[in-house]
């Protein structure tokens, strides 16, 4: 163990031109998929995320992801420092913020400037790289068509390994008729290649102590900006605030409600494949949902 956090701050020191050392380490939630600590040393404090050596790509692809939400200059995340590996373990360091306590004003900064970073965009849908959604891995294959994107690299993907985890004949039939049906709800909308956070789950934004909203643990794509919109309603939802002022500064599609269920669906099937079972019912009663809805 010695080893790793030397060598960590090795790396932080060569990678800053700076002097660095830990004089303080504390372990701290890191999510279902990865061991987390803050470190500090010389008053300055980093994020570390470690997972096995063979992890080291989905580091990559993060901190990857994190620089491309910086680059935009629309809303904070945490800069990226380092990765890497030793022995064992892979690593990820990246700037720490402490978290605060947020309010309205917070909240719909975080509207304002999600919707400002959806105004970001590219000609094709997809990414420069693979990255992952949770544990899984996420094909960012780029694409002029998000129907065409959306049915190859998201839903028929996780329709695929739900296959393969033994999830049941009537869970990919019915998921067959969505693949050639779902186009339908495309008819009238054109959406945008947007930068997008990829898994904008309440989890995955915070506030810092002077109350400014950040966000972290991306799947970074570019694609319809729905698809974040419609992850941060599915566990919860988000402040009211946030949504009055994300559709003030970027109004939703009226048929926005429809095409939810279409992207969160992609979500529960994750969950599916990472988690087991428990997710079956509920994805089978949304494919069922959207095709009541095309008919």
């Amino acid at each position: 163990m010695d080893t790793l956090w030397n060598t960590i701050s090795q790396h932080i020191a060569d990678v800053t031109e700076t002097r660095f050392s830990i004089r303080d380490r504390r372990a701290v939630s890191g999510g279902c998929i990865n061991s987390a600590y803050v470190i500090h040393g010389h008053g300055v404090g980093y994020f570390v995320k470690l997972n096995a050596a063979d992890r080291l790509d989905m580091f990559a692809a993060e901190g990857a992801g994190l620089s491309e939400i910086v680059n935009s200059h629309t809303i904070r995340a945490p800069r990226p420092v380092c990765h890497g590996t030793v022995n064992t373990a892979s690593y990820i360091v990246m700037e720490y913020i402490a978290p605060g306590t947020g309010n309205n004003d917070s909240y719909t900064t975080l509207g304002q400037q999600l919707a400002a970073m959806h105004h970001i965009t590219r000609k094709q849908f997809g990414w420069d790289r693979d990255n992952t959604i949770g544990s899984t891995p996420q094909i960012n294959n780029c694409n002029v068509s998000w129907i065409e994107f959306w049915r190859e690299h998201r839903l028929g993907y996780q329709l695929e390994l739900a296959t393969r985890n033994g999830y049941g004949r009537q869970l990919q039939q019915e998921g067959e008729r969505l693949l050639e049906q779902f186009p339908s709800l495309f008819t009238n909308y054109e959406p945008l290649p947007s930068l997008l956070h990829g898994d904008m789950w309440s989890g995955n934004y915070a506030v810092d102590t002077q109350g400014i909203p950040y966000i972290f643990d991306p799947a970074v794509y570019f694609g319809d900006r729905e698809t974040d919109i419609a992850m941060t309603e599915l566990f919860g939802g988000f402040p009211a605030p946030f949504y009055r002022a994300y559709e003030e500064a970027f109004p939703l599609d009226r048929d926005y409600r429809v095409r939810k269920k279409l992207y969160n669906l992609y979500h529960i099937l994750n969950h599916l494949n990472l988690f087991g079972g428990g997710y079956l019912a509920q994805s089978r009663q949304m494919i069922q949902a959207l095709l009541s809805e095309i008919k």
